[in-house]
């Protein structure tokens, strides 16, 4: 599927990752050197305090083991610490290697390096995207989001080291499932599990705005992973407490307004280190939300009038952007209008992504990328026919999992679903009836990959010359992407 971008929250330039007249390698460039740069982006560097905090929910890791011994012993962690063993895949930033950390602080454990050429990406003005892109990963502490072990700088690349996931991507595993779609079942699981995902994204102040099977990975314990975080936008946002609706949510319109409006509650004070006081600031383009009472940065005077199952919202709605960026078949309306878009178009594209999964395909999808972003604007969403279903209980699953979809993909998005007060009022659907949320994690995925093969030491790969790279291999430039699959508007 083609990628589009237009970039006006970040500067873009060409699309070739190497600059013009360069045939440089970076593994050839300084695969074979003992002097690595451990600067970073900007220039600077963080202490070793800041940057080997571990994750609260990964801590006891053998791979932040690891990586703890070697900064112990080093006082620093860089590229010679490891050993690239294959090439991953590759994005409109950089290539992503399996990689393990050489003896004798090798301990097994496979890691995800994602190098991109920080020369190639100035050229192209696309710097500050990879920055945003660590800065993002730095502060992630989820279950279902990537945990960053490590970024550092060698000569002109820059480096983040996440964690591995074996079972590649939703896309692929789709292709594999009976008619190319998941059952019911299997993506109310892995729909879930991205709605958590994207809740704790907007409670940072990140728009996602690149969700699709394709950055969606798996675990190799099944559960998700999203990752590409390049086309995020990031923003300050403060959570404000709202009283719970409390009648049955229906899913109109006017029960989404109801749950909207403000109490006398004053806002919670953040509690995380990224979460600001103050108004909602996009570091992007940004309009300006109207101050109401009781709302982000006034404290009202009056007593609550009822804190009887209240909920926070923690959805950045005031965030602004008219960057056209995304993937064709995914992108909003208000993306393509250009009159600015907010958060609400993760929860679009959480609708596209979850048609895609049951259906096997787009919903908008055209013979041609103006044909399907026409259809986007204009065209209703229909969905496809349907096989009687075995028992009564599975068509009733299928026509929530339809109403779901519709009310995600309203066009306009002051009606869509979420697209208010975020992911509270989609966790009550009741395609989610039973979803247990505060325990997903220790539900059964449906299905679990095999164990990656192990990967042998250097003296036996050496040997047996399996999953390395050539040397040809690793000083062909860098081609992000097949020509006919992405481009950028300037």
């Amino acid at each position: 599927m083609a990628t589009i971008r237009e970039e006006s929250d970040y500067d873009s330039s060409r699309s070739s990752l190497t600059a013009p007249g360069s045939r440089r390698s970076w593994i050839s460039d300084i695969g074979s050197s003992s002097s690595v740069s451990v600067r970073s982006f900007g220039g600077g560097w963080d202490t070793p305090a800041s940057s080997c905090r571990h994750k609260p929910h990964k801590a006891n890791q053998a791979e932040w083991e690891a990586i703890r011994r070697i900064r112990a012993a080093a006082g620093r962690i860089g590229l010679e610490h490891f050993r690239l063993v294959r090439r991953l895949g590759s994005g409109d930033l950089g290539n992503v290697y399996l990689c393990q950390l050489r003896e004798p602080w090798s301990t097994g454990c496979l890691y995800a390096m994602k190098v991109v050429d920080k020369d190639a990406l100035a050229f192209r003005k696309k710097l500050r995207r990879a920055e945003v892109e660590r800065e993002i990963l730095r502060t992630l502490d989820h279950p279902f989001l990537p945990t960053l072990y490590a970024d550092f700088e060698a000569a002109h690349y820059a480096c983040l080291v996440m964690e591995f996931c074996p079972g590649g991507d939703l896309h692929v595993a789709r292709q594999r499932q009976p008619g190319r779609r998941f059952s019911i079942s299997s993506a109310r699981f892995y729909v879930a599990e991205t709605v958590l995902a994207l809740e704790y994204l907007h409670m940072m102040g990140v728009v996602y705005r690149d969700l699709k099977p394709e950055n969606v990975l798996v675990r190799g314990d099944g559960h998700i992973m999203l990752s590409d975080f390049d086309l995020s936008l990031k923003c300050d946002v403060v959570p404000r407490l709202l009283r719970h609706n409390s009648h049955p949510h229906n899913g109109s319109a006017a029960g989404r307004a109801d749950a909207a409006k403000p109490s006398c509650v004053p806002p919670i004070q953040p509690v995380l280190s990224c979460l600001f006081k103050g108004v909602h600031k996009c570091q992007a383009k940004e309009e300006a939300a109207p101050s109401r009472p009781g709302g982000d940065g006034e404290t009202s005077s009056e007593p609550a009038a009822d804190t009887t199952n209240p909920e926070v919202v923690v959805e950045p709605v005031s965030a602004r952007s008219k960057s056209f960026v995304g993937t064709h078949e995914y992108l909003a309306p208000e993306v393509i209008s250009g009159q600015g878009h907010g958060s609400a178009v993760d929860w679009w594209t959480l609708g596209v992504f979850m048609y895609e999964m049951i259906y096997g395909r787009t919903p908008f999808k055209g013979e041609s990328n103006d044909k399907t972003l026409a259809n986007i604007i204009k065209q209703p969403l229909a969905f496809p026919r349907v096989a009687a279903a075995a028992s009564g209980r599975e068509w009733d699953e299928h026509l929530r999992a339809q109403d779901l979809m519709s009310q995600l993909l309203a066009k306009n998005p002051k009606k869509r679903l979420g697209g208010c007060t975020g992911s509270a009022e989609v966790k009550r659907h009741q395609f989610f009836k039973g979803v247990n949320w505060a325990l997903v994690r220790s539900v059964r995925p449906p299905e679990v990959p095999k164990p990656p093969p192990p990967v042998a030491p250097a003296a036996a790969a050496q040997k047996k010359k399996v999953m390395m790279m050539s040397r040809k291999e690793r000083q062909e430039p860098y081609n992000p992407v097949r020509p006919d699959e992405r481009f950028e508007y300037f």
